[in-house]
Formats: C-alpha cells, sequence, structure tokens
C-alpha cells in the first residue's frame, strides 16, 4: 500500500498546540469522499472541530452528499494563506545565487469515517453553533432566533449535515523556516510589496 500521509519535512511540521486554533480560525474545508463508483467528491463547506469530530453541512442539491457511505474514509482538508516566494527576495540570491522559486503554505488533514445528517434537528443544532462561532465576536451579533422559526424551517431543508469522527491528523506549515533570518526577512519584505501580509506566510 502506498504512504497516504501528508509529505512534511521536519522543519514543516506545524506545532502540535498550533493546529486546533488554525482549523478554528480557518473554520472551512474542502470535504473529499469517494463514492462506491470508486470517482471521488470535493465540496467546500463551513466546520466546527467539536471534540473528535468535524461538523459541517451541503446544500441538499449538491449530489455529493447523496454518493456518501456511511462510515467510509474521508478526508477534511483546511487551508491558510498561500502565496508564491520569488527568489529575487532571498539575500542568498546576491550571496551566490543557488536560489529557485516556491510556494508558502499551512494545511491540515483530517481523516477518518464520514456520516451524513439528514435530520432536521441536528442541522438545527449545527446551523445555531456555527451562526454563533461566527456571531459572536460582533456587536450586535445575530442569532439563529432572531429569525422566525418557520423561515428557520424552511432555510433548514435545503441543507444536509455531515460529519467526520477524526482518526488522525497532520499539518504542515511551509513558511521559509528552512531559510537563514535573512532570506525570511526578504521573503517578508517582497510579500509586503506585492501588497500581502506576511503574517502566516513566513515565520518570523
Amino acid at each position: 500500500m502506498p504512504d497516504a500521509s501528508l509529505y512534511t519535512p521536519r522543519f514543516n511540521v506545524m506545532e502540535a498546540e498550533d493546529v486546533r486554533p488554525f482549523v478554528e480560525a480557518v473554520a472551512t474545508a474542502q470535504l473529499v469522499t469517494v463514492g462506491e463508483d470508486g470517482v471521488p467528491d470535493a465540496t467546500f463547506l463551513p466546520v466546527l472541530w467539536e471534540g473528535d469530530r468535524l461538523v459541517g453541512h451541503l446544500a441538499r442539491a449538491n449530489a455529493h452528499w447523496r454518493r456518501i457511505v456511511d462510515d467510509s474514509p474521508a478526508l477534511a482538508i483546511v487551508t491558510g494563506p498561500d502565496a508564491y516566494v520569488s527568489p529575487s527576495w532571498y539575500a542568498a540570491k546576491a550571496e551566490h545565487g543557488k536560489v529557485v522559486p516556491t510556494w508558502n503554505y499551512s494545511v491540515v488533514h483530517l481523516r477518518g469515517s464520514v456520516v451524513v445528517h439528514d435530520d432536521a434537528e441536528w442541522v438545527h443544532a449545527l446551523v445555531t453553533r456555527l451562526t454563533d462561532r461566527h456571531e459572536s465576536p460582533r456587536d450586535e451579533p445575530w442569532a439563529v432566533s432572531d429569525a422566525p422559526d418557520d423561515y428557520i424551517e424552511k432555510n433548514l431543508r435545503p441543507i444536509v449535515g455531515v460529519e467526520v469522527v477524526i482518526s488522525s491528523v497532520e499539518a504542515k506549515a511551509k513558511l521559509s523556516q528552512n531559510r537563514s533570518d535573512s532570506d525570511r526577512a526578504g521573503v517578508a519584505s517582497g510579500l509586503a510589496a506585492d501588497g500581502r501580509d506576511p503574517a502566516g506566510l513566513v515565520v518570523e
């Protein structure tokens, strides 16, 4: 069997204590599953990581959920900011010229078994938690209970819940950790000059 793990050089391993906060901050994932016919499906969806489970919802009109076999393997891919890194930004370019382009990014792979929840009560509770998660920082947060019950019920019908019981977590942060301080400073300056915030794209 081929190794299905996320390729992660030792200097790109995300610190364990940073993984859950990273996923919680991104709050979305690409859910990848394979149907009985062997054809893969992928859907971008809002997620919450609760204990050992990742939960979210898909549109009922999206055929993906109907192709999911309960308890079959799933992969949820959570990605942070990413950016092209020009070799011209490295101090090493002027020193010896032995530099090449690369790409900086962070990603978390959550693997496990997936279950569909076509249940109005389950989905209502999920949507309430998702809403609270994103509205809580606001001065006047909106709540699901702010809308009429029949209106909420009507808007819940077009969505279906999904849950991944997580069996493994792999996390990678490729942020120029293998470069010198001067090279990293050059990457940060280059990103800023390109209008990109270096935070989360190059380690300090």
